[in-house]
């Protein structure tokens, strides 16, 4: 397979996904021509630069750092089509109109490279009839290529092939579109609305259904729908909300017109209710009403009894609540179908009907279960698939209960299950994943590409990874290997909950890196997001409660020693880090020799938010950068580089991305940025094994710092000063953000005096031992641990 070599990208259509595709290619450094109509007055790119200005705006943001906006040109189809020549790919992302597309790709089509693929973002018109719209010639290079939105954060893109679509055209789009926008890609059939739409919007019609069959209310069927049974909050009708009950209503009328033998046909329609709301605009949360509304701090509701909007207050039938924890889905099905009470019946009713819909269309849409239980994660943020649902139930069982109420009507279609639901146990199996069409299990894909993903996102059923071979563990720890990869590569993951850094974690970290640096060639910190929320706060707050503050100086003493440990390590330790790396874990990542960081990292010294400051090392390691930094800039002053430094410890400021991280400190300039999380173990083996090639070796502890010292100090408390005055922070706030302060700038000293790195651990672990034995601290501790979230004392 040639590799695909994408250097621009076009984007034609600077709406809501056009703009934030857009946005997602300068992500991933590839720049970006973003094509719309010319203004009727004025500057002719006037659209696109209101698109571009918008990306600013939107959240969650689209943009993974601000200044990658400059990565976006605007352009106009009057004056710039020349400019088409310049671009690998181009992806159509207009309005969902077949006639409005195809006379663009007429104007467009011949100013495109010969060898440019050109895809359509359609959510869901027939991939084949654009098609036709192209020249003969371009038709090889012509796919749909489906985005969810919004496009940074959903994985899914559905991957839709025309009869004229090169195979390997397609192979080469499916490999970039994983390895460098970090996707998820479904190969869909084409038919309407594809896989995840097709299933989630009949999934959306079903509740409306039931929810009005059985006289349940808005807010209490979005309590139903959402984390209880595996769902996002916001449910289905937040979600209806989101999307914009416009663009529900094209889609199932998209559904209605094409497709007429559908045996679900009278249900693809929309509600008399939903119709009303789309006459009067209130068309969700781009109108800020639709079915939710907000009154000052007030979340409502629409009430269609009351045919007006009333305070949000749905909830659960405890008897309903006790069968959604039981752990067994069997149980929990067959609980479900036979208790009266109308929410129980709703629940067993949206996903009979689910199954029942799935398993007569599988066949048509999709070339195996697999492909559709992922599209279901991954464009809807489903925990489990539909297949996975059922198979996890029981799948002789619920084809029984789903055929029994198919046979008396109370299904909301009549159609028999297909023949080949009663000849299996399930759809998913070590083998692979059944293909209704072919009438065999499918293996996942070979391509290539996939290799990377040492630990791919798995269906219920299918063989799973190998758990590598245990090398040392403890009661935090694990030290392990994969020896199919690199045997001479350990990995050490924090076995924690939630990934907590507490005694053993330390204890454990130290053993690691000891047996590292005597059998291995280099250390890899990851395990499955998050790579570590912090130090942990249970110990540290039993100790307070206890007055052993002599306990807690040697614990901060001890996890200072180990991120130094991991620093000075005489193997390269790189961390690999994804989601939440906050606090203790933010510290670790910061003293490893290199950082792998997954794009949606999210990174941060966050222990002001808790009154203390950071004590692992993580004030030391700013004040070392801002002394390096010093040395390089005239005059050598330290100062303006602790500032940025003190500002971001202050406010307890995370990095929204991996690349933000980076730009914040808590990363280098040479780190990689990973955008499929999947990747993420493959690349930090690679890197650790790369820096051990190249004669690596660990930095000195260094001797001479520069340091802002006293002046440096009073220079932040001014600052503080006009905040506290403001009304902005609380008369502790100033007290932890001094302390932050004093670290940073090395103490009580002369500024511009040198120190040791000891020194600037010594002085943060005093700060920090002191902040603990303050009752505010102690306070917002103590709170933290019982509701999760900062007090402000």
């Amino acid at each position: 397979m040639t590799r695909l070599i994408i250097r621009k990208v076009a984007v034609l259509g600077a709406g809501v996904m056009g703009a934030q595709i857009a946005a997602h290619c300068a992500n991933a450094d590839v720049p970006v021509l973003l094509f719309d109509l010319a203004a009727r007055e004025g500057a002719p790119n006037t659209v696109i630069d209101k698109a571009l200005a918008g990306l600013k705006k939107l959240d969650p943001a689209p943009l993974a750092t601000r200044d990658r906006l400059q990565h976006i040109e605007a352009a106009n189809y009057d004056h710039d089509l020349a400019r088409l020549a310049e671009c690998d790919l181009v992806i159509e992302a207009i309005a969902e109109k077949m006639e409005w597309k195809l006379d663009l790709y007429a104007r467009v089509a011949p100013f495109l490279k010969p060898d440019a693929i050109f895809a359509s973002n359609t959510s869901g018109l027939s991939i084949e009839a654009l098609a036709a719209g192209m020249p003969a010639a371009q038709r090889s290079r012509f796919c749909g290529i489906h985005f969810f939105n919004p496009p940074r954060y959903m994985p899914l893109v559905e991957l839709i092939a025309t009869s004229q679509s090169a195979p390997g055209m397609l192979d080469a789009l499916e490999s970039w579109l994983v390895t460098r926008l970090g996707k998820g890609i479904v190969r869909a059939k084409d038919t309407p609305n594809f896989v995840a739409n097709r299933i989630g919007v009949f999934s959306i019609l079903a509740v409306m259904h039931h929810t009005i069959r059985l006289g349940l209310s808005f807010d209490e069927v979005d309590l139903l729908t959402g984390p209880r049974i595996g769902r996002p909050k916001s449910a289905t009708f937040r979600t209806a909300d989101v999307v914009g009950l416009d663009t529900l209503a094209h889609v199932v009328g998209t559904m209605q017109a094409t497709l007429p033998q559908d045996p679900w046909h009278a249900h693809f329609c929309v509600p008399n209710w939903l119709q009303a709301l789309i006459a009067q605009g209130a068309l969700g949360q781009k109108t800020r009403a639709g079915i939710y509304r907000k009154q000052g701090r007030q979340i409502q509701v629409l009430d269609l009894a009351l045919r007006d909007y009333r305070d949000s207050a749905g909830e659960v039938l405890p008897d309903v609540e006790d069968i959604l924890k039981l752990r067994n889905p069997a149980e929990k099905f067959a609980q479900l179908a036979a208790h009266p009470h109308p929410q129980a019946q709703f629940l067993w009713s949206i996903f009979r009907d689910v199954f029942h819909y799935c398993a007569v269309h599988l066949a048509d849409i999709a070339d195996n279960a697999r492909d559709v239980d992922l599209a279901m994660r991954w464009g809807f943020g489903w925990a489990q698939g539909p297949f996975e649902t059922w198979q996890s139930a029981g799948w002789r069982e619920i084809a029984r209960m789903v055929a029994e109420d198919i046979e008396h009507g109370h299904a909301m279609a009549a159609a028999p299950l297909p023949a080949w639901v009663f000849e299996r146990d399930g759809v998913h199996a070590a083998e692979g994943s059944f293909s209704a069409s072919a009438q065999q299990l499918r293996p996942r894909t070979g391509l290539p590409v996939y290799q990377r993903q040492l630990y791919p996102e798995r269906v219920l059923g299918e063989s799973p990874s190998p758990r590598g071979e245990t090398l040392w563990e403890n009661a935090g720890v694990r030290l392990w290997r994969r020896p199919d990869q690199d045997a001479r590569i350990g990995i050490v993951s924090i076995t924690s909950r939630m990934h907590t850094i507490g005694d053993e974690v330390m204890e454990g970290m130290l053993e690691a890196i000891a047996r590292a640096e005597r059998e291995l060639d280099g250390l890899v910190i990851w395990h499955e997001a998050p790579f570590a929320v912090g130090a942990n706060l249970q110990q540290v707050g039993e100790a307070c409660r206890a007055g052993q503050f002599d306990l807690l100086e040697r614990m901060v003493d001890k996890f200072q020693r180990t991120s130094m440990a991991i620093k000075h390590a005489q193997v390269p330790v790189v961390a690999a880090v994804q989601g939440m790396a906050l606090g203790g874990g933010c510290e670790f990542a910061m003293h490893a020799a290199h950082r792998v960081l997954a794009l949606e990292s999210y990174v941060g010294l966050v222990e002001a938010g808790v009154g203390l400051i950071p004590a692992g090392g993580g004030s030391k390691e700013f004040a070392l950068q801002a002394h390096a930094m010093a040395q390089r800039a005239a005059g050598g002053d330290v100062f303006p580089y602790i500032q940025n430094a003190f500002q971001t410890i202050a406010m307890a400021t995370v990095a929204k991305s991996g690349l933000e991280a980076i730009q914040l400190g808590f990363g280098r300039a040479g780190d990689d940025v990973v955008f499929n999380a999947a990747e993420l173990l493959h690349v930090s083996i690679r890197r650790a094994r790369a820096l051990a090639e190249s004669a690596w070796r660990p930095p000195l502890p260094s001797r001479k710092v520069t340091v802002a010292g006293r002046n440096g100090i009073a220079t932040c408390e001014l600052m503080l000063v006009n905040m506290a005055e403001g009304g902005f922070i609380s008369a502790h706030d100033y007290r932890v953000a001094r302390a932050a302060a004093t670290a940073l700038c090395g103490g009580e000293v002369e500024s511009n005096a040198q120190v040791s790195e000891q020194w600037l651990l010594d002085v943060e672990r005093a700060q920090f031992v002191e902040l603990l034995k303050t009752k505010p601290t102690q306070q917002r501790i103590a709170h933290m641990l019982e509701t999760g979230k900062p007090l402000r004392n």
